[in-house]
């Protein structure tokens, strides 16, 4: 691990930004951080460059910039062990995490700090990530930001009760006591890690979790079609060992009673692909299909798409189809 331009100075708050091999939109979220309205003197960035070969390190080594600069590179380790790293590295009272595709607006860590400042305690803040008006993004992108919109509206009117569930580490905040406390991410995981936390801090004594949706940034997503299935395969099979190895016995039966909420198209579809390759595979391309060239239907299209490969994850890792439905039926019975 190298460090460069670390000093003996302390801040209100640290930003601790991982990244790997995102030069072009990390120059965009460090120029984000540049026009904050909080004191530029107030804060840090650590910028954690995982292993990155883009030009990054010479980059951030060489970087003319007014805010107080703290780069760490290490060799590739995944996200959890770049925010760990951050954190050791870190000299504010809080850490607030960005991603580095995440482009804040001028007012995120100000919106940040208001609220730690207002309540302290043990306070986890979360943010919201909206649409960059400059950059279009895919249709599967734009599902998952429809769906992102939808649960920040109910969260702000009060219809869905904030909770670990939904903590997101891509604009987020907490005490660095809190961090080391709850133990930081797990290295195990790079898919869904953030969720592993998330658990985690909702099991610690006297944690609050607030949403602020003035502590905003703009999403870049530039995932691929290929790189965006695989997001919901591997948290389904994430969410098991979660479930299994990691103390959070109630998440199971829990989503797997949110199951049967699901739309009727939706539970369908499972049932009809779940475990037979071939359906799973003519579907999901009959599916994108009808998303491209029926823009009606795409929303209902990528749900499937979506909700497919993760209940397939969860039922990779606990054996199969058989055992996938007996655990539905389990937790049906075990809720009345």
């Amino acid at each position: 691990m190298v460090r460069m331009n670390g000093d003996a100075a302390t801040y209100k708050i640290s930003v601790v930004l991982p990244t790997y091999n995102r030069l072009a939109r990390l120059k965009q979220v460090l120029a984000g951080l540049e026009r904050q309205t909080y004191p530029l003197a107030d804060f840090e960035v650590v910028v954690v460059s995982d292993g990155s070969s883009d030009g990054t390190h010479e980059f951030l080594e060489g970087m003319d910039t007014p805010i107080n600069l703290n780069v760490v590179v290490q060799s590739n380790q995944g996200v959890s062990m770049a925010r760990n790293c951050g954190v050791d590295e870190a000299k504010g009272e809080i850490i607030l995490f960005i991603d580095d595709d995440v482009v804040p607006k001028e007012a995120l860590v100000a919106e940040h700090m208001r609220l730690h400042e207002a309540y302290g305690g043990d306070l986890v803040v979360l943010g919201t990530v909206l649409p960059p008006p400059d950059f279009p993004l895919s249709p599967w992108s734009q599902w998952e930001q429809v769906k992102l919109l939808e649960m920040y509206e109910a969260l702000s009117s009060g219809a869905v009760e904030i909770s670990a569930r939904h903590y997101f580490s891509g604009n987020s905040s907490m005490p660095r006591k809190l961090f080391l406390a709850c133990g930081g991410f797990d290295p195990e995981f790079r898919r869904a890690e953030d969720l592993e936390f998330g658990y985690r801090l909702g099991g610690c004594d006297g944690v609050r979790f607030m949403f602020n949706e003035e502590a905003a940034g703009y999403h870049y997503s530039e995932r691929s079609f290929a790189s965006w299935i695989n997001i919901p395969y591997v948290y389904g099979r994430n969410f098991v060992l979660f479930a299994t190895r990691k103390g959070q016995g109630w998440l199971l039966p829990t989503l797997l009673r949110e199951s049967r909420d699901r739309h009727p198209f939706v539970r369908a579809l499972v049932w009809m692909c779940l475990d037979r390759p071939l359906l799973s595979k003519m579907s999901l391309g009959a599916l994108k299909t009808i998303a491209r060239l029926a823009p009606p239907l795409s929303n209902m299209a990528y749900s499937g798409i979506f909700n497919l490969l993760n209940y397939q994850g969860m039922a990779d890792e606990m054996n199969g189809r058989s055992a996938f439905y007996r655990a539905v039926a389990e937790a049906m019975h075990s809720n009345g």
